[in-house]
């Protein structure tokens, strides 16, 4: 059975694709000596692994978990004869990290990144009949050049960081478009004046011709537009006929159709759906469709122990944001990963609160060399994910610690201008969510203030917020390097409660003393919570986190999801109404 078979873009479906999931040919270069070896012109490497799945997990059927600096991938594939007169893009999820892609041994082009998706037009380099892909991916999360998330540093897992993941992680899939297609779509809700307003960006020289949309909620018609594309690009703005807005717990979703047109003719047709919400900051408060809603996240680190990065299949992604509400969140932090867009696809479908987040850990952000590879990346996300209703804030960096001197000299601060120039860029990209510029600790410009306190004693936590619940001045773990500015404050991460009974091991990892017993961990959880739900200007929090990872035994849900507490406990705990509602 082919593995992750469903359609990776939901935000831009057509019809005319082929999945290249399944069995590939596979080969460790250890000593990165493949291109001069020219194994780009191999007909078979020496292994087998199964894609998407990465060298490290099981279900790639390797499992080998030591470091590996490069990594061979190639298959065979026939392009449908129906295909021959448009063009071919070849496109790839996730990479990690560098990539290069053959086409019959001929080079069709590079991409650095392991969380964005990319693709190359192979349409120049098929041959007819049976074609062959070559892919080398290098990877070295200890260089300080790459970002590398909760990957681990050592050839163990250990404290909060777990198993690597090298290669390919996402799907690789074949699509046909026609000569002149439709090449990326902007949607910018605006429910204040009932209507969405839609940017394209096109390829192959559409300028002249005709850009057509249609809205419709369920089977009604909402409204449709059309424009003529001048260059490469084209906007309308759709009026919609009955105002459904989406909202955390009601996923209300239009669909659209989109078609590029000339003489009458339809050139290229791509379907899609939004929703209709705005984001606003006022009064210190998160407002979603004019309303102020407290955020009841959870930290989701989008591990899996049979697919490392990869979930095993899409039911999956789906499920973990269906336990995340059944246990009272309305949101998550996609903490440290750029999130598969499938995942993305099911917050939208089932209304769930989203923040996006670079895995900015493990590159070196001292100087501003940092930007060269971080700013590409995330802004190659910025525009993948833009269109999701479910996300209402970015976050490009997380706890950008003062790192260690490498003469041993004491510790080199973050350059601030690194995190100043993401934030501004981010900005630029996208003027209608919040961004935090580095959640936790050392702002330096956000639209949001926020903070990790970890204190695991009850009266402890609460007296750090204790003033400002009555007007005074609010906790800050960092005044002398930041300052608050009367921003929406959000604890966007707290708890890490350890709980692992019975397996009291010098491997398992969590936060402060565990409880000796369930009722004791139960009196902390709920002590926690309800600190920041009773606080009039705290407007969010985040607990870490959803389920176990590997050594990390904090979650409420065990590594392969089992619930660790009954959930409608925790439910009952996170559902009591906040000061802000």
């Amino acid at each position: 059975m082919l593995p992750r078979p469903e359609y990776p873009r939901p935000q831009m479906v057509r019809d005319r694709w082929m999945n290249l999931n399944g069995e590939w040919e596979f080969e460790m270069d250890h000593g990165k000596s493949g291109r001069p070896r020219k194994r780009y012109e191999a007909n078979g490497l020496d292994g087998k692994i199964l894609v998407p799945f990465c060298p490290e997990s099981k279900l790639s059927g390797i499992g080998h978990t030591d470091f590996m600096a490069c990594v061979w991938y190639s298959r065979a594939f026939e392009v449908p004869d129906g295909w021959r007169s448009e063009r071919v893009l070849l496109h790839f999820g996730a990479v990690d990290y560098k990539a290069e892609v053959w086409i019959n041994g001929v080079s069709t082009g590079t991409h650095k990144g392991g969380y964005s998706s990319f693709y190359f037009d192979i349409t120049e380099h098929l041959a007819p009949g049976t074609n062959r892909v070559t892919l080398c991916a290098e990877d070295d999360v200890r260089s300080g050049l790459q970002p590398r998330g909760k990957q681990s540093d050592k050839y163990h897992s250990y404290s909060c960081l777990y198993t690597r993941t090298t290669g390919i992680w996402q799907t690789v899939w074949l699509e046909c478009v026609p000569q002149t297609y439709i090449g990326s779509l902007k949607y910018i809700p605006d429910p204040d004046n009932g209507c969405i307003h839609i940017e394209a960006s096109f390829k192959g020289g559409a300028d002249g011709c005709a850009f057509v949309a249609s809205a419709a909620f369920g089977t009604k018609k909402m409204g449709d537009g059309n424009a003529v594309v001048t260059g490469d690009r084209a906007n309308i703005t759709i009026h919609l006929s009955e105002k459904h807005l989406w909202e955390p717990g009601a996923p209300n979703l239009y669909d659209l159709q989109l078609s590029l047109e000339k003489g009458g003719r339809r050139l290229d047709t791509v379907s899609s759906y939004f929703g209709l919400r705005s984001v606003k900051l006022k009064d210190r408060k998160i407002w979603i469709n004019d309303k102020p809603v407290f955020q009841r996240l959870v930290l989701d680190q989008g591990f899996y122990p049979d697919g490392i990065y990869t979930a095993p299949t899409d039911e999956a992604l789906k499920k973990d944001i269906e336990i995340a509400i059944g246990l009272g969140f309305n949101g998550a932090r996609m903490h440290e990963k750029m999130f598969e867009p499938r995942y993305i696809y099911w917050a939208d479908k089932l209304g769930f609160l989203l923040w996006g987040e670079h895995a900015n850990w493990g590159l070196d952000i001292t100087t501003a060399a940092g930007l060269a590879n971080f700013l590409p990346e995330w802004m190659e996300t910025l525009e993948r994910d833009f269109n999701s209703p479910a996300i209402i804030g970015w976050c490009p960096f997380n706890e950008t610690w003062d790192m260690p001197c490498k003469s041993g000299h004491g510790n080199i601060a973050q350059d601030d201008e690194v995190l100043r120039i993401v934030y501004l860029v981010t900005k630029a990209l996208d003027k209608t969510r919040p961004v935090i510029d580095t959640s936790g600790n050392y702002h330096v410009v956000t639209d949001v203030f926020d903070i990790h306190p970890y204190e695991q004693d009850v009266a402890k936590f609460s007296a750090f917020f204790e003033p400002m619940k009555h007007g005074g001045e609010a906790f800050n773990t960092f005044p002398d390097r930041q300052t608050y500015q009367n921003q929406p404050y959000f604890v966007s991460e707290y708890g890490g409660i350890w709980w692992n009974p019975g397996q009291m091991d010098d491997k398992s990892w969590g936060y402060g003393a565990r409880p000796a017993t369930e009722e004791e961990f139960f009196q902390r959880y709920e002590g926690l919570t309800h600190t920041l739900l009773d606080n009039p200007h705290i407007c969010a929090f985040c607990y870490t986190q959803l389920y176990d990872v590997e050594q990390e035994v904090n979650g409420l849900y065990t590594y392969d999801r089992k619930p660790k507490f009954d959930p409608e406990m925790i439910r009952k705990i996170n559902t009591r109404k906040a000061a802000i509602e």
